[in-house]
């Protein structure tokens, strides 16, 4: 009995994800080559193409989908008590993103922020971000530990931007003396965010 082709569609399509991510764990993302998926998943270069427009959609999927699940962490951790909280709850997914400057060219180029290519799930992480950060900053507006004169949706605008800042600049300069892309994000946040006096 053959099965239907929507179902070995299907198959091939979960294949090609599953070793690309392999080779992704084994030697990163800036490393994966089309001709190494292929030939692990047992597929010709054409069926990779089939499913995915190039190298770049294929990595859109797999980062789209890892930011996914790191939103679903954070979105399951309590509210932040103060910046600090915030910054930390932002940790792991700032560290996700400065692993690889392909990480981050690909979330760019594939949010619509570039107008270049839109990736539905890398879009849908962008948006999940603003709800999450504007939930965040109602609860710290509430307890009065961060400024209440803007809106909690542009005040999360302006931090979605201050980590695009900071993870740019990430990749321009050496770090030294333990610098992480949330300790280089706090100061920001904490100026950002800051009551007037």
């Amino acid at each position: 009995m053959t099965r239907a082709p929507q179902k070995r569609r299907l198959e091939t399509r979960a294949a090609l994800l599953r070793e690309a991510e392999g080779l992704i764990l084994e030697n990163g993302f800036s490393a994966l080559r089309v001709e190494d998926v292929v030939e692990r998943a047992g597929v010709a270069k054409g069926t990779l193409f089939s499913h995915f427009k190039d190298k770049d959609g294929l990595l859109a999927v797999l980062i789209g989908a890892r930011v996914m699940a790191l939103m679903d962490e954070m979105e399951a951790q309590p509210s932040p008590e103060d910046v600090e909280d915030l910054c930390d709850l932002l940790s792991p997914l700032l560290c996700f993103i400065a692993q690889d400057r392909v990480v981050f060219d690909i979330l760019l180029r594939y949010s619509g922020s570039t107008s270049a290519v839109i990736d539905e799930t890398v879009t849908q992480s962008f948006h999940r971000q603003i709800n999450q950060l504007s939930a965040w900053i109602s609860v710290l507006q509430n307890t009065g530990q961060i400024r209440q004169d803007a809106a909690p949706e542009l005040l999360a605008e302006g931090i979605q931007a201050f980590l695009n800042h900071v993870l740019a600049l990430w990749f321009c300069v050496d770090h030294e003396n333990g610098e992480t892309p949330s300790s280089a994000l706090l100061p920001l946040l904490q100026t950002w965010l800051a009551a007037p006096a």
